[in-house]
């Protein structure tokens, strides 16, 4: 019996950990083309600054979408704001993160942590 469960607990290590890199790729990807965004937002001025915050925005939202996706294959989930910030993969981001977005990115992660889904609406589309 106790190698069945050896043999089940390898094949779904296997199967869940390129899962889960895929998508912490993918949340570094939309993190650091939102960060980029947010860099060249900084350094121009009228239309071409409200062009980089607009890709600002969308990437940020994005890295945030695919936050709540990783997220949901953590367990056990951090019960509290303050343990999610110890996160290895947060404080990764948050040593990252511009003073400016800090605020809103920490609102997202309590919003994830307690559960409340956000929607989103693009007037652009």
């Amino acid at each position: 019996m106790k190698l069945e469960l050896e043999k089940v607990n390898i094949i779904e290590k296997v199967i869940l950990l390129p899962r889960k890199e895929h998508n912490m790729k993918k949340i570094d990807e939309y993190f650091d083309t939102a960060m980029e965004a947010w860099s060249m937002m900084q350094k121009t001025t009228d239309d071409e600054g409200a062009e980089w915050a607009e890709r600002f925005e969308r990437y940020f939202y994005e890295f945030i979408d695919e936050m709540k996706k990783w997220w949901e294959t953590l367990d056990p989930k951090p019960t509290k704001i303050e343990d999610a910030e110890e996160l290895p993969e947060v404080k990764k981001w948050m040593e990252k993160i511009p003073g400016p977005v800090q605020l809103n990115f920490l609102n997202e992660l309590e919003e994830i942590v307690d559960g409340i889904e956000t929607v989103r609406f693009d007037f652009n589309e």
